[in-house]
């Protein structure tokens, strides 16, 4: 959202297309983390559901830091051109 207060949806600067958020799940030697990826509604595959394994494209994190109430706080935000489904099509 690029206002909460009004609604607005947040699009993407390039293409005009309206951002979307992913969770996505990444599993490294037996640890899990959560990302939660923004992503042009256009770059996401039709054919995605819970436990789809996935291919990201042009991932990029960026350092944030604001402060809100005198509270000081940082992260770090992800964002993808395309997240697209690598499940293979059951043959039957």
């Amino acid at each position: 959202m690029a206002n909460r207060q009004t609604g607005e949806i947040a699009t993407d600067r390039d293409t005009g297309a309206p951002l979307m958020t992913v969770d996505v799940m990444f599993v490294m030697d037996g640890n899990a983390e959560i990302l939660n990826l923004t992503v042009p509604k256009t770059g996401i595959s039709e054919e995605l559901s819970m436990g789809t394994p996935v291919a990201l494209t042009g991932v990029v994190a960026r350092p944030w830091e604001n402060e809100f109430n005198g509270q000081k706080r940082h992260g770090i935000s992800f964002r993808a051109v395309a997240v697209t489904s690598l499940a293979t099509a059951k043959v039957g």
